[in-house]
């Protein structure tokens, strides 16, 4: 299985999250071993950022990347889609200092990475499974991780709210189901935290427009809910999106429990901090042809490990 990239600029604008103003983003094609790398634009030049764990510094209302004075916030639903369709290599242009939040899912960007195409490069893809079980925990919400060939997600969600309650999903993510399953779940939060985060001058882009908004008993948008278990799908997609923060696609079997950006965050830290622990460095390619000489070897025929 070989890296990938997109096979032709594409870009678009919308309203940022934060700041409620027009900014714009830009998709670039990149070589291989490249990886995600963010070209932030502003007043003093072009910052590069290629983002790790600890590049995260905020995560209040979405997850903001920072480095050397320059910044990009509300990251998540691009990263998701751009890990969710398997893109390894991928420049993005910012202007702005945010991702565009668009309709507060990650269906927009998965319809740009569609239409700009995928392009199959030459090298192998290489990706950090999870090595031997991992717990982390706190204030009664955690992340369990275990080895596993591929990323398979298993999400609870509990919010003592009567349209949202406890909703569990269980999915093995691939490109197909996350473009038909988690990408157009959108973002989701209470009438009363808008308004006294408008009141404050933050979220001036959050609308009915952007995200799912509740009052103490009913969701507000006339469109209503697009499933029945919108929350805990977005919720997925939020932490496919925090994980894309390692450096190379990540995979393992997850079992999430009430997790948000700051958990997702502290866990992918830990992890990454203790590598030589958690993560083994897999080549793609090398496991697959190893696996194709297995299954076609006769019975009793050795096979180079």
């Amino acid at each position: 299985m070989n890296q990938t990239t997109i096979k032709k600029t594409i870009g678009c604008s919308g309203i940022g999250l934060h700041s409620g103003k027009v900014v714009r983003l830009t998709l670039r094609p990149a070589p291989e071993d490249t990886g995600i790398v963010f070209h932030i634009r502003t007043e003093d030049g072009v910052h590069r950022l290629t983002p790790r764990p600890d590049d995260v510094i905020a995560t209040g209302l979405a997850t903001t990347l920072g480095l050397n004075g320059s910044s990009v916030a509300t990251v998540e639903h691009l990263l998701a889609a751009i890990r969710g369709m398997q893109i390894d290599n991928i420049q993005i242009d910012i202007e702005g200092n945010e991702i565009p939040i668009m309709d507060g899912s990650a269906a927009s960007f998965v319809f740009l990475l569609k239409d700009a195409g995928i392009a199959r490069q030459n090298k192998p893809r290489q990706v950090y499974r999870i090595k031997k079980p991992v717990t982390y925990e706190r204030d009664g919400k955690w992340i369990k991780a275990a080895p596993h060939d591929g990323l398979r997600i298993e999400y609870t969600i509990e919010f003592d709210h009567p349209a949202i309650g406890r909703q569990s999903m269980d999915i093995e993510v691939t490109p197909e189901a996350f473009a038909g399953i988690i990408a157009k779940a959108r973002t989701f939060g209470f009438l009363r935290e808008v308004e006294y985060l408008h009141s404050n001058g933050l979220a001036l882009g959050g609308s009915l427009d952007n995200a799912i908004v509740l009052d103490e008993y009913n969701v507000l948008n006339e469109d209503g809910l697009r499933f029945d278990d919108e929350f805990v799908r977005h919720k997925i997609l939020d932490f496919i999106g925090d994980m894309a923060l390692l450096g190379a696609p990540l995979q393992g079997h997850f079992q999430v429990h009430c997790s948000g950006h700051a958990l997702n965050n502290g866990f992918l830290r830990t992890i990454s901090e203790h590598e030589e622990l958690y993560l083994k460095r897999v080549d793609l390619s090398e496991t697959a042809q190893r696996e194709h000489a297995v299954e076609a070897a006769p019975a009793g025929t050795p096979v180079a490990a």
